[in-house]
C-alpha cells in the first residue's frame, strides 16, 4: 500500500512527533507508516484522515501487482 502521510505531514509543516500525538500512537509509528513498513489499522487510517481533513483514499491507495 502507498501512501502520502509524509507529504500531507510536509505541507502541514507538522513533525512526526505532532502528527502522532494529534492520532494517539507513537512516533516509531508514524515513521514506519511513512516508510511503508506499516498498514495502520482501519481506525488508524480514519484517525490520520480526520487530522488532515480528507478522505481515507486521499492517503492511501493500493498498489496493484507490477507496480
Amino acid at each position: 500500500m502507498k501512501n502520502r502521510i509524509k507529504d500531507m505531514r510536509a505541507e502541514r509543516v507538522w513533525t512526526q512527533e505532532q502528527l502522532s500525538e494529534r492520532v494517539g500512537v507513537s512516533r516509531q509509528t508514524v515513521i514506519s507508516i511513512e516508510n511503508g513498513r506499516y498498514n495502520p489499522s482501519l481506525e488508524l487510517a480514519f484517525k490520520l484522515a480526520r487530522a488532515f481533513g480528507c478522505a481515507i483514499e486521499d492517503l492511501f491507495s493500493l498498489e496493484e501487482d507490477g507496480e
